[in-house]
C-alpha cells in the first residue's frame, strides 16, 4: 500500500449534505439534480419579479403520510416563499399575500407542474410565534433553503439550538427570544444572529443566581457553536442570558435594551411571561420609574462629564503608559534595569542619544512632553487638557513608537553582534584551558587555530569539522571588528559554537578524570577499601569508600613524598579542593608513603594496581 500512495492534489471537505448524496443510487442521484435545477429555475424567476420581498425561497419536507390528501405518479415538490411585508402598503395583508400567491403558483406552474409553492408572509410567522405555534419554526429548521437573504438560516439554527436548550433545561427556561436586526427588517446575509435567553431563578436553591446564570450559560453558548457545526451555517450566534430577577430589575430601570427587545423581539419559546409584558409595553402599561427618568435626564450631564474625564485621563494616563512603557523596555532591552518614570528620559538621552548615537533627541523630548503633562495633571498646575493638545500629543507619540520599535531592531542587532564577541572569547578560552591541559602552557590568540590544528586536529585528538567552526567563529570576530558582520554570520557562529564548546569541556573533564585517576592510591585493609587523592600539596585518605557517611582525613604532602599529621576533614571541603584545581599536577610517589599508607589503614594494607 505504501508504494501506491500518491500526493493528491488537496481537496475542499465535503459537506455532509454532500458525503450522503455521493451514496445515493444514481437513479436517486438524477431525480434530485433534476429538482434542484428547477427549484433554482422557479427561485430566480419568483426573486426578479419580486425581489423587495422574498427573504427566503426553501424546498420543504414532504408530508406525513396522514396529511397526504392525494397520491400522483410523481410528488409534489412543495417550496415555501417566505415574503416580507414589514413594510406598509395599500391593501391589507390578505389581499396582498392573495396577490402574490396567485402570481407565484403561476410562475411555478410555467416552471414545472409539479412545483406545489406555499406563500408565507413574514407577519404571519410572527403571529404564529407570538400565538405559542412553533409548527412552522420546525417546517422551516428542516427546510432546504434555496435562495435565502439571511433570514431562513437566522430561524433554523435559532430553532434547533432552542430545542437543544429546552431538551436539556426547559424547567428554568422562561422564555427563548429571536431579536436584532432580524426582527426589525435590517436583516442581511452576513447579519449576527441575536437570540435572548432569560432563566428563571426565582426558586433557586442548591445555588447562588449568579452560579445558575453562569453554569446554564456557558452550557447554552457551546450548544450554540454545535447548532452552528450542525447546520453549517456560518453566522455568529449571538447568544445573551438573563435571569428573570435581572430582566424584571432592567425593565424597572427603564434599561432601553430591554424595550427594544420586548418591541422587537419575537418568541420562539414562551411560558407566558414574554407576551404579557410585550403587549403590556405596546398598550403602554410599562413606564419608567421617577428614578429611571431622573437618571436619563441626568445622563447627558454625566456623559459630557465623562468624556472630559476621559480626555483628561488619556493625557494623565494612556499617553503617558503608551510612551513610557515601551522606553523602559528598550532600556532594559540594552542591558539596564527599567528606571523610574523621572529618570527614563534622562536615561535614553545618556545611552541612546549620546554613547550609542541610535536615537535623536527630538524623539526624547516627546517623551519628556508626556510625563510633564501628566505631572502637570495630577499636581494640578493644568485643570484641562484640550481635544487639540491631545491631537497633537497622539500624532507625536505615533511617530514615537514607530521610531521605538525600530530602536529595538537597532538594539537586538547590536545585542546579537556582542554574543559574537562573547561566543568568540568563550571558545578561545577553553581551547586554552584544553591546550594546557596537553602541556602547552602560552598560547596567543594569533595562533591559536595554528596550535588547535596541530595538538588536537592533526594527532586525531578533535574531529576536523571543530577546526572548520573555530576558523568560522574567528572570522565572525575579524568581520566584527572591520564592522562587516552579517546576520547570516551571526546565526551560523550561534547555531555551530554551541557544539564545539560542548566538546571541548567535554574533553576537558575527561582528561581531568583521567588525571585524577593517576592521582589515586587505591588501598585493601582487611574488608575495607580506602584511597588517597594527592592534589599538588596535600592528600585526601578516604578509609573506607564503602561507608555511606565517609571518614575523610587530609594531610599535607612532604618535600621527602610522605604525609604530614592527618587532620579531620570531609566530603564538602574533598569536593571544592577537586573543583579548583582544573587538571592535577603530575604526582611521583615516594619510598615514604608507603610507611605511611601502613599507619593509616594498618600493617595488612595492599595497595591495588589497575583496579
Amino acid at each position: 500500500m505504501a508504494k501506491e500512495s500518491k500526493k493528491e492534489p488537496k481537496k475542499e471537505p465535503k459537506k455532509p449534505a454532500a458525503e450522503q448524496a455521493e451514496k445515493l443510487p444514481a437513479e436517486t442521484k438524477e431525480k434530485l439534480k433534476k429538482i434542484k435545477s428547477k427549484l433554482d429555475k422557479f427561485s430566480k424567476k419568483v426573486t426578479e419579479k419580486f425581489e423587495k420581498y422574498i427573504v427566503g425561497v426553501a424546498l420543504m419536507p414532504p408530508p406525513k403520510q396522514e396529511e397526504k390528501k392525494e397520491k400522483s405518479p410523481e410528488e409534489k415538490i412543495r417550496v415555501l416563499v417566505l415574503v416580507d411585508d414589514t413594510e406598509p402598503t395599500k391593501m391589507s395583508k390578505q389581499e396582498l399575500k392573495e396577490k402574490l400567491s396567485t402570481i407565484i403558483k403561476e410562475i411555478a406552474k410555467e416552471t414545472d407542474e409539479n412545483l406545489a409553492p406555499d406563500t408565507l408572509l413574514l407577519t404571519e410567522l410572527w403571529q404564529s410565534c407570538y400565538d405559542g405555534k412553533d409548527e412552522l419554526l420546525q417546517m422551516i429548521a428542516m427546510s432546504a433553503p434555496v435562495y435565502d437573504t439571511g433570514m431562513l438560516s437566522a430561524i433554523k439554527i435559532a430553532e434547533i439550538h432552542k430545542t437543544m436548550v429546552l431538551k436539556k433545561f426547559e424547567k428554568y427556561i422562561v422564555s427563548y427570544v429571536l431579536a436584532g436586526s432580524l426582527t426589525q427588517g435590517r436583516a442581511t446575509p452576513s447579519s449576527d444572529i441575536d437570540v435572548w435567553v432569560v432563566i428563571d431563578d426565582t426558586d433557586v436553591k442548591k445555588m447562588t443566581r449568579a452560579e445558575l446564570k453562569d453554569k446554564l450559560r456557558s452550557i447554552i453558548i457551546g450548544m450554540g457553536i454545535e447548532a452552528g457545526e450542525m447546520t453549517g451555517i456560518k453566522n455568529k450566534l449571538n447568544i445573551q442570558v438573563y435571569i428573570l430577577t435581572d430582566f424584571w430589575d432592567s425593565l424597572k430601570e427603564a434599561n432601553p435594551i430591554i424595550f427594544t427587545l420586548l418591541r422587537d423581539g419575537v418568541p420562539f419559546y414562551d411560558r407566558g411571561v414574554f407576551m404579557p409584558w410585550k403587549q403590556l409595553l405596546k398598550m403602554g402599561k410599562i413606564k419608567p420609574s421617577p428614578e429611571a427618568i431622573d437618571m436619563f435626564m441626568g445622563g447627558g450631564e454625566q456623559m459630557l462629564k465623562r468624556v472630559q474625564d476621559k480626555i483628561k485621563d488619556i493625557g494623565m494616563e494612556d499617553i503617558y503608559y503608551a510612551l513610557l512603557t515601551p522606553s523602559q523596555a528598550a532600556l532594559m532591552l540594552y542591558g539596564l534595569p527599567p528606571p523610574t518614570p523621572r529618570e527614563t528620559p534622562e536615561a535614553l538621552r545618556n545611552i541612546f542619544v549620546k554613547k550609542e548615537s541610535l536615537l535623536e533627541e527630538s524623539y526624547v523630548k516627546t517623551l519628556e512632553k508626556a510625563i510633564n503633562l501628566r505631572k502637570d495633571l495630577e499636581h494640578g498646575t493644568k485643570k484641562e487638557v484640550s481635544g487639540k493638545e491631545i491631537d497633537t500629543l497622539l500624532k507625536q507619540s505615533g511617530k514615537y513608537l514607530k521610531r521605538i520599535k525600530r530602536l529595538f531592531s537597532q538594539i537586538e542587532k547590536m545585542k546579537e553582534e556582542e554574543s559574537v564577541v562573547h561566543i568568540h572569547d568563550s571558545i578561545i578560552t577553553v581551547i586554552r584551558d584544553v591546550l594546557k591541559a596537553e602541556g602547552i602552557e602560552r598560547v596567543s590568540e594569533k595562533s591559536i587555530i595554528k596550535m588547535f590544528k596541530e595538538a588536537l586536529v592533526d594527532l586525531g585528538k578533535v574531529p576536523d569539522k571543530f577546526l572548520r567552526i573555530l576558523r568560522d567563529i574567528v572570522k565572525a570576530k575579524k568581520d566584527y571588528d572591520d564592522n562587516k558582520l552579517t546576520k547570516h554570520e551571526i546565526e551560523k557562529t550561534r547555531k555551530n559554537s554551541s557544539a564545539l564548546m560542548k566538546y571541548m569541556v567535554e574533553y576537558l573533564q575527561r582528561k581531568r578524570g583521567r588525571e585524577l585517576e593517576k592521582a589515586r592510591i587505591r588501598v585493601k585493609h582487611g574488608n575495607k577499601y580506602g584511597e588517597v587523592i594527592l592534589l599538588g600539596k596535600e592528600a585526601f585518605i578516604i578509609h573506607d569508600i564503602d561507608q555511606e557517611d565517609k571518614d575523610i582525613s587530609k594531610a599535607k604532602i612532604q618535600q621527602d613524598g610522605s604525609l604530614g599529621t592527618p587532620k579531620s576533614s570531609s566530603l564538602e571541603e574533598m569536593e571544592k579542593a577537586l573543583a579548583k584545581i582544573d587538571i592535577p599536577p603530575k604526582t611521583f610517589i615516594k619510598q615514604p608513603i608507603f610507611d605511611d599508607l601502613k599507619s593509616f589503614f594498618g600493617k595488612d594494607v595492599e595497595v591495588l594496581i589497575s583496579y
